[in-house]
């Protein structure tokens, strides 16, 4: 189906720069959120369904978005996670065999808003020179100031507890009752292919609520806990974090990403931080400290552990640091049976460099001793 996109939109920041572009399908729409970009070539699909990207308007670098339409295979949640979505080029035609429908389709199915025939490359360097905002999305261009009013209302990223919001509400279960594994994982935001990567390792996962107590999980017998990616700050998930502390007390093994790579590190004492303008995309470089292996990974985040405390903490070893900008990429109880990734290593854009973490998870569980 083809549409003579001519219905203007626009993208107006915090700051109060106005970017224009035109209202895919010519529908009317306005979506609040904070303004991140991802340089993905591909996996569009899983970007838009990742719970991480919760309330963010999503930037795509790449110049064609729906060239290969959408698949119910290649989805991280049941729907779309960002709040709205901003690219230079949308494809209402598709070439692909395995394919379900349109992405039009399928991001119509979850009233998604999206401005195309933006000026990608200049919003994109903006945000790199200005950082991530607060943003809004609106084909409403003659009320820039009631969007104005609006945006202000709109509350910032730092600061802000998400998890709750993608969570699930009751606990379930994924993969092999028969399997050798069984890890009880907290959902901050998780990812499907974080529990297939799991089940097809021999693990049998009950996903618990952000709020499960320590307790609770634990009366599933356990071979090991599991921290979730997720969205917004870390910092105000104080009960996580109290829970991360009572596992690693008790020494069970713990593997955390993203998310939950951050909350061990403040379950450790060590702070974060809201980042300029954050690593999201899938060819970021991570140097392994502990080989001297450089690998290639998938990210998505907003926030990051400092650095100097992480590496001054008697009782962590920063084990993976990126090559970029030397954030901290990984982290290792000396003591404990815990570790961490801030990357995602269930994603594999190409390279599965990092798949190796999953191998390491199952040889703690398989020396455990609680």
């Amino acid at each position: 189906m083809k549409y003579q996109t001519n219905r203007k939109a626009l993208i107006l920041l915090a700051d109060g720069t106005i970017f224009y572009g035109k209202s895919v399908a010519n529908k009317e729409g306005t979506a609040f959120g904070e303004v991140c970009f991802n340089t993905g070539m591909t996996g569009y699909q899983e970007i838009f369904t990742d719970p991480s990207y919760y309330g963010q308007l999503m930037v795509t670098t790449n110049a064609h978005i729906g060239n290969y339409g959408g698949n119910n295979e290649e989805t991280e949640s049941d729907t779309v996670k960002i709040a709205g979505l901003i690219c230079r080029n949308f494809s209402y035609n598709y070439s692909r065999k395995q394919v379900d429908e349109s992405l039009l389709s399928f991001l119509d199915k979850n009233n998604l808003f999206v401005i195309s025939d933006v000026d990608t490359r200049a919003l994109v360097a903006y945000i790199r020179d200005n950082g991530a905002m607060n943003a809004v999305i609106s084909s409403d261009v003659d009320n820039i100031e009631g969007l104005k009013k609006q945006l202000a209302e709109v509350p910032d990223m730092n600061g802000l507890e998400l998890a709750s919001k993608v969570s699930t509400k009751e606990p379930y279960f994924f993969g092999d009752e028969n399997a050798k594994y069984k890890v009880a994982a907290i959902d901050l935001g998780i990812k499907k292919n974080i529990l297939r990567n799991m089940a097809k390792r021999d693990m049998y996962i009950k996903v618990f609520p952000y709020d499960a107590s320590f307790e609770e999980m634990k009366s599933f017998e356990p071979d090991g806990f599991f921290l979730s990616n997720g969205p917004g700050d870390p910092e105000p998930l104080k009960e996580v974090i109290k829970t991360a502390k009572q596992i690693i007390d008790a020494d069970y093994p713990l593997f955390g990403i993203c998310l939950g790579h951050q909350i061990i590190a403040l379950a450790n004492g060590i702070s974060t931080f809201k980042m300029h303008h954050g690593h999201r995309g899938i060819n970021h470089p991570v140097l392994n400290n502990q080989t001297g292996r450089g690998e290639i990974t998938s990210q998505n985040h907003g926030f990051s552990v400092n650095y100097d405390e992480a590496a001054n903490n008697p009782d962590i070893e920063v084990t993976h640091k990126h090559l970029n900008d030397n954030t901290v990429m990984g982290l290792r109880m000396k003591n404990k049976n815990c570790f961490s990734v801030q990357y995602h290593p269930e994603a594999g854009p190409g390279p599965n460099d990092a798949t190796y973490l999953f191998d390491e998870f199952i040889e703690r569980m398989s020396k455990q001793t609680v």
